[in-house]
C-alpha cells in the first residue's frame, strides 16, 4: 500500500520546515515570494526519487521557441495542467535534467501563481511551496468560503478589503515578473484535479485576463503524477499518496495569446452570454486532447 507523502518523507519534512523563511500569513507586502534554494534542493531529490524511467519533456522544440520568445521581449504565459503538488517541482526538475542550459534558464523564469493556502495553511506545506518562485493571490473559491464562515457583515467586508489589496499586489508584482523577462505560470483549474470531481478541472474564467495581459503563452499538459490526491482527506496536501511513476510533461506549440482570443471570440454568436468563460472552456478542450494523444505513448 503506497504510503502518504508525510509517512514516506516525515524526516525531509523535519529538515525543511527548520529551513523556512516564508510569510505565514500573506499581506501586500509579500506577494512575491523568491525560491528558498536550501529547501529546493530536498525537493529536487523528493522529485528524483520518484521519477520512474521514461519520463520526460515532449516538444522540447516548444519549450525553446517559448524561451527564445521570452527572451526576445514578449511577456510568457505558461498554463499548465494541475494534479499534484509535485507538478511544478517534477516540471522545473525536468526541464533543468532534460533541456541543458535552456532548461535551466527557462526554469529560473518561472514564477508560479499560488494561492495563500499554501502559506497559511500548514508550515509543512509552506516550507515544499516555498522552494518555487511565486506570485500569491487571494483565489475567489478562498473568499467565497471565508464569507460563508464571516461572523458578521463587517468580518465579511473585511475580508474582500484583503482580498482586494492582495490581488492588487499580485497584479503588480506579476507586472514587474513580465519587465523583468520572468514567467508567470498558471494553474488554469485553479486547484488540483479530483477524479469523480469534473468540476475541479474546468478552467476559471479569470483566465481569460492573463491572456489579455501576456503576449505568447504554451499550454503545458502532464501525464503521469508521483502524488495521489487522498479522497478520504482532500483537502490535506501531506495526505496525499506517494508512488513512482512515468512523468511526461509536454508543451504545445507557442500560441500568440492576443490573436488566439480574438479568433476564438469570432467563432461565438452574438448572444453568447459568458464569452470569458467560453474561452477558457476552448482551452480546457485543447489540454484534453494533447494530454489524450501524449497517454497513448505512455
Amino acid at each position: 500500500m503506497a504510503l502518504s507523502i508525510r509517512e514516506k518523507y516525515a524526516d525531509m519534512f523535519k529538515s525543511l520546515a527548520n529551513l523556512s523563511v516564508a510569510a505565514a500569513k500573506i499581506d501586500e507586502t509579500n506577494v512575491y515570494q523568491k525560491e528558498n534554494p536550501q529547501t529546493r534542493k530536498f525537493m529536487d531529490m523528493l522529485v528524483a526519487d520518484n521519477m520512474a524511467e521514461g519520463s520526460r519533456l515532449e516538444g522540447k522544440e516548444n519549450f525553446r521557441a517559448f524561451l527564445d520568445a521570452v527572451k526576445g521581449g514578449k511577456h510568457g504565459l505558461i498554463l499548465m495542467e494541475h494534479y499534484s503538488n509535485t507538478d511544478l517541482p517534477a516540471l522545473c526538475y525536468l526541464l533543468e535534467h532534460d533541456l541543458g542550459d535552456e532548461g535551466k534558464d527557462l526554469s529560473k523564469r518561472i514564477v508560479a501563481i499560488a494561492g495563500m493556502k499554501l502559506n497559511e495553511a500548514n508550515p509543512l506545506v509552506r516550507a515544499f511551496a516555498e522552494s518555487f518562485t511565486r506570485v500569491v493571490i487571494y483565489p475567489t473559491r478562498s473568499l467565497t468560503k471565508a464569507e460563508e464562515k464571516a461572523q458578521s457583515e463587517e468580518e465579511r467586508i473585511e475580508e474582500e478589503k484583503r482580498a482586494r489589496t492582495i490581488n492588487l499586489a499580485a497584479m503588480r508584482a506579476m507586472d514587474k515578473c513580465k519587465r523583468d523577462g520572468e514567467v508567470i505560470l498558471v494553474f488554469p483549474s485553479g486547484t488540483r484535479y479530483r477524479p469523480g470531481h469534473p468540476e475541479t478541472k474546468r478552467g476559471l474564467r479569470e483566465i481569460d485576463s492573463y491572456l489579455r495581459m501576456f503576449d505568447v503563452m504554451i499550454l503545458v499538459t502532464i501525464n503521469g503524477s508521483a502524488l495521489t490526491i487522498d479522497m478520504n482527506n482532500p483537502d490535506d496536501m501531506l495526505a496525499d499518496l506517494v508512488a513512482p511513476d512515468v512523468q511526461i510533461f509536454t508543451a504545445s506549440p507557442v500560441i500568440d495569446c492576443k490573436q488566439f482570443r480574438k479568433d476564438y471570440l469570432a467563432t461565438l454568436p452574438k448572444e453568447e452570454q459568458d464569452p470569458k468563460q467560453k474561452v477558457i472552456d476552448h482551452i480546457m478542450e485543447i489540454f484534453d486532447e494533447q494530454h489524450e494523444k501524449i497517454e497513448k505513448l505512455r
